[in-house]
């Protein structure tokens, strides 16, 4: 049986929705996407430790998805999505420009664990919100797509900034990057303009949500939970871009603009990964994801051990692929196991674990660098392998994803 009319022009709807804010995710990754390809070797170069910059970016990680439980929660009972959106994108995108005023990496540091407050703001009210109209088109496409154009953004971001700082060069480094902050505001204005255009068309996302007749389970049960042990066990593992960034300028296989350049390179991956993945993952479910964490284990070896630059950019794609998965099929799978008025709290319990995961492997991470490289490698890696391992069994215990009519 074909589909109506009606639920054609709401598919449509729901697509147009997606790109949308597809379009946010673009100005708005330009903007602290742009930013964070910096903030390792900027602070840095402001007299931070290894050490300090493993605990600023897993703090900042932690802060930010931890305070989803609590936004998640307050999204789920005031039905204010939009409203925790705008705020939300206000402070994340903001807080990125006034990098440009420090002075001291303290300062800095604060201002980069702030972007991360903001986005914790927002994110599960926006999740939500996208959930409703991914799974018109289905779940792991819609969010998928909705990844690649914030990708595209996260390439463009860092190429900006690069050219910001290669024609500032001769106000040395610290200023060319500063330098480079300050004009990121222009995509960050840009992201709002999108955003309320959005609030405009789109007063009540949660129209899109499928009127389906299937039994949602009243409590988070055991497969979320389980879940949500396997994705801790990823985040734990995956350095974050400041560490990788911060190891290129110490041991100076990469410098200056060509630091942008390689995160480019990583969201362009990302960006092509998110859309097979997701393809991917409507078709045969979790496998998916554990299919993109294997692929993407093996990149701490190859980032942090090797002295070739081109095996270190073929740990840098293998990074990209991982991200891919992170940014897209996560979202996804809550969709598929969450009930729509529970959706936005089930994002935030997931975030404020996925968070502090990812804040403890970080400081730890940081902490190994200076120390005992090796050992840090074995750590990442043994993580994503418990990782994969744990969404096999989960694969195993469901039943191949519904995507929604397509």
């Amino acid at each position: 049986m074909s589909p109506s009319e009606p639920d054609l022009k709401l598919k449509k709807q729901a697509l147009s929705f997606i790109v949308l804010m597809g379009l946010v995710s673009l100005f708005s990754d330009m903007t602290y996407e742009g930013a964070r390809s910096l903030t390792g070797p900027y602070l840095g170069l402001l007299g931070a430790s290894a050490f300090a910059v493993g605990l600023v970016a897993g703090l900042g990680e932690f802060i930010g998805y931890g305070l989803r439980l609590a936004t998640g929660l307050l999204a789920d009972r005031t039905r204010n999505y939009w409203l925790l959106t705008f705020i939300g994108y206000g402070l994340n995108l903001l807080a990125v420009p006034l990098l440009a005023l420090t002075g001291r990496w303290e300062l800095a540091a604060m201002l980069i664990v702030a972007e991360r407050m903001g986005k914790a703001i927002r994110k599960p009210a926006r999740d939500a919100m996208m959930s409703y109209a991914a799974r018109q088109v289905g779940t792991g496409y819609g969010f998928a797509l909705e990844e690649f154009l914030d990708q595209l953004g996260a390439m463009l971001g860092p190429l900006f900034l690069a050219l910001i700082v290669f024609l500032n060069r001769g106000l040395g480094t610290v200023h060319s990057y500063r330098r480079g902050f300050a004009f990121l505001l222009l995509p960050a204005l840009l992201a709002m303009v999108v955003l309320t255009l959005g609030r405009i068309r789109y007063p009540e996302p949660s129209r899109f949500e499928i009127k389906e007749q299937k039994v949602w389970e009243k409590k988070f049960g055991r497969r979320f939970w389980l879940y949500l042990i396997g994705t801790s066990f990823l985040a734990a593992g995956f350095a974050d871009f400041p560490l990788l960034g911060f190891h290129f300028q110490k041991t100076s296989l990469f410098a200056g603009a060509s630091i942008p350049l390689l995160y480019t390179l990583a969201m362009g991956i990302d960006a092509v990964a998110a859309l097979i993945f997701g393809r991917l993952f409507d078709r045969i479910g979790l496998g998916a994801l554990m299919i993109s964490t294997l692929i993407s284990a093996f990149f701490a070896p190859l980032v942090f051990l090797s002295r070739q630059k081109t095996l270190v950019i073929a740990g840098i794609v293998l990074w990209g692929i991982g991200m891919g998965a992170l940014e897209s099929i996560l979202k996804a799978v809550v969709a598929n196991m969450i009930s729509p008025e529970k959706r936005a709290t089930a994002y935030g319990i997931f975030n404020a674990i996925f968070g502090a995961a990812w804040f403890a492997g970080s400081a730890l991470m940081g902490f190994l660098y200076s120390r005992q490289l090796g050992a840090m490698v074995l750590f990442s890696v043994l993580a994503q392998v418990a990782a994969a391992f744990l969404f096999f069994r989960l694969s195993r215990m469901s039943t191949r994803p519904g995507p929604g009519p397509t």
